[in-house]
């Protein structure tokens, strides 16, 4: 296995370096970047006589010409929109300080150098360094991750073993259907609905609609500070979990269902061995091992897509919420610092999922299937 990780962690460097290519020349092409957002700042500004927060080179303030019309001999024309009317210098003072003076190949190969040490410059529209950030938003994404993951799992194995057990009968029938109406709405609907439910939006007023913890967090005890956090926590977990245990559970139960029906557990039933017996004793190990191994993937799934949607609707401060932010008002240090981040993670993740299922099985051997 040795030589496999060896290839596979190779194999990271081309495939990073293809999804920052093909990101990056994407969001080239998509209209309002940040060049075109400081001039509508300055446009905004200056129609209201304020004079513009937008600095120049060495720090100065650009402003004062922000809202004067340009003479004939002025004018130029601006592959900017909302630019006709802007002093040409301005323009190029905002182009310096977003680092848009150089052509986008040169942006791309000087980025590319920058994150190889993993230095990723600073927010554009914040006051703080791209990895700062992510350490700052980082808690609140791995704790709805993992709490959703632990719980996910600890509803979805026993449920799949049940339903593969009682596979036909009533009990399958029920579960089944709440599987697929779980399996049919996303997550984030759910949410909407447990705020109308449970956090004041129609019926009761439970819960609170948005924040991790109360703002009189640090004052409270160890068991209030505790409480406090499943209060808080508890209806995002919860839309979460619901919009994930569905698959999981089918795929338990087929996993089951399928190593049930095998001439090696015909024989152990054969040989006088008790039902449980069969069930964990032999079957459990072969069935779990699809399950087990796909939890790095499941959690990179959860940590940075599905968390995304529940953290808008809850107001909590994580990196679903800082991505949204950046790509809508094109924050591009940070867009881009979070996908080099996030894609080396998942990358990582999976071999490590590889990795699992050689741990669990070590009759499977990815060397010997490459040869």
């Amino acid at each position: 296995m040795l030589a496999y990780s060896l290839r596979r962690l190779l194999l990271i460097v081309p495939t990073l370096f293809g999804i920052m290519v093909i990101n990056f020349f994407i969001v080239q092409l998509a209209p309002g970047g940040p060049v075109e957002q400081a001039i509508a700042e300055i446009q905004g500004l200056s129609a209201s006589g304020t004079t513009s927060r937008i600095t120049g080179q060495g720090g100065a303030e650009v402003g004062g010409t922000a809202g004067r019309s340009l003479s004939a001999t002025d004018t130029v024309t601006s592959k900017y929109r909302g630019a006709r009317g802007l002093d040409p210098d301005i323009i190029k003072r905002i182009e310096k300080q977003f680092g848009f003076d150089k052509p986008a190949h040169e942006r791309f190969v000087l980025m590319i150098k920058n994150y190889i040490f993993f230095d990723f410059g600073d927010s554009y529209f914040r006051d703080q360094g791209v990895i700062q950030l992510v350490i700052d938003k980082m808690p609140v994404s791995i704790s709805l991750g993992l709490w959703t993951m632990l719980l996910v799992y600890m509803i979805s194995i026993p449920l799949g073993i049940a339903k593969a057990v009682r596979d036909g009968t009533r009990f399958d029938v029920w579960t089944s259907g709440v599987v697929i109406v779980g399996n049919a709405i996303p997550s984030f609907l759910f949410a909407i609905l447990l705020i109308i439910l449970f956090a004041g939006g129609r019926y009761f007023d439970w819960f609170p609609l948005r924040g991790i913890i109360s703002d009189n967090f640090a004052e409270l005890s160890t068991w209030g500070k505790a409480t406090d956090y499943i209060w808080h926590m508890t209806l995002p977990i919860l839309s979460m979990v619901i919009g994930g245990f569905a698959g999981l559970t089918m795929l338990t139960k087929n996993s089951f269902l399928e190593e049930i029906n095998k001439q090696y557990v015909i024989t152990a039933r054969s040989k006088g061995l008790t039902e449980n017996r069969v069930l964990y004793g032999h079957v459990f190990r072969n069935a779990m091992l699809i399950v087990i191994a796909g939890f790095p993937s499941a959690f990179v799934g959860i940590l940075f897509t599905g968390a995304l949607f529940t953290e808008i609707i809850f107001s909590l401060d994580g990196l679903g919420l800082l991505g949204f932010e950046a790509a809508i008002k094109r924050d591009y240090p940070v867009m881009f610092g979070t996908l080099y981040v996030f894609t080396l993670m998942g990358l990582i993740l999976n071999l490590i999922g590889d990795l699992t299922y050689h741990f669990v099985d070590p009759r499977i051997d990815f060397e010997s299937r490459e040869d």
